[in-house]
Parts: C-alpha cells; structure tokens; sequence
C-alpha cells in the first residue's frame, strides 16, 4: 500500500509538474493545448528543433529562468521556488502549487536534472523550453527510491518583465524502476 501511496504523489508531481493536484486535464483537452501551439515541440528526425526568432537577451533570460526554476526546486526552499512560478498561470492553481509543493518537500528528497534544454517556441510574451527532465526522489519515511525520466516542455510568459512558469507539460519515458 505505502508503494502504491507514493507512486501516486510521484505520478501527481510529474504529470502535474506545476499541475493543480484537484483538477486533471483531460487527454482531449492537452491536446488541443497542443495542437493550438499553446505547448508543444518540433521534432526533425528525432532532433529538437531550437526556436529560430529569439533575442539573444531574451534567449539568456529564458535559460537563466529556466536554471533558477530547476535550481529553486532542487534546493527545496518553497518561497525560492514560488517566485520562479507565473502568479496568474494558466495550468496550475498557484496557492494549491505552493501547498502541494510544500507537502512533496517536506515528505521526500526530490531532485530534477534537466539535459538538452532548448527553447523551442518563442515570442515576446510567451516561451518553450524543451527537456529531457530526470526526477531522483526517496520517500523519506520508507527510503523507497524512484527515478523517473522523460520529456517536458515547460511554457515561460512574462509578468513584470521577467520568465515566470505558467504551465508544464510531461511525458514520462520510464518503466517503473520503484525500489528499496
């Protein structure tokens, strides 16, 4: 049972990922997110595509935010990791975010480890960064380890002129390596 607990705060914590915990987006509706380019990738015979369009300030933001969104998370310092977060975002509830987020510290050491990081859509109000995300977490009253690794696509908009996170999309590419 306790496995099975955690794996579905893990699960919830992935697919979530900045995902409010009560509401779960329907596969219909993620895909017309999609679809309608408001997250995505291109892919070119298995590359990720690098957005063509972007500044290079804007460019060294995006990646700094991205960074310090990583980062935040990792150090497990919640008001670190808020402020990293969009206050008006479009797919998560940002006070249960901060509750959620809290809870998952305070229950597990949690790491991310973002690679091939690329934004892939750009414009000036609105960015994709692209990821191959691996997640390293213990349960820390059970020390059951789980390590997960996929794709995610996180969508920057800027709010008071800096990047701030107002959704993230991920698919896990993992089979379940749950252990003790």
């Amino acid at each position: 049972m306790l496995k099975k607990s955690f794996l579905a705060v893990f699960t919830l914590l992935m697919l979530t990922a900045c995902g409010n915990k009560d509401e779960e987006m329907s596969a219909e509706d993620r895909q017309k997110i999609i679809d309608d380019g408001t997250a995505g990738f291109e892919m070119n015979g298995g590359e990720i595509t690098k957005a063509e369009n972007i500044p290079a300030d804007e460019e060294k933001a995006i990646i700094a935010a991205f960074n310090e969104y990583i980062a935040a998370f990792n150090s497990k310092e919640i008001d670190r990791y808020m402020q990293t977060l969009s206050k008006n975002p479009k797919g998560f509830n940002y006070e249960e975010e901060k509750e959620f987020t809290t809870d998952v510290f305070k229950q597990n050491d949690v790491k991310r480890e973002a690679k091939n990081t690329t934004i892939v859509k750009y414009n000036a109000n609105e960015a994709q960064v692209y990821s191959n995300m691996t997640v390293h977490l213990v349960q820390a009253k059970t020390d059951v380890k789980h390590e997960s690794a996929g794709q995610q696509v996180t969508v920057f908009v800027k709010e008071d002129g800096l990047w701030k996170v107002t959704s993230v999309f991920y698919m896990d590419n993992t089979q379940s390596s749950t252990s003790k």
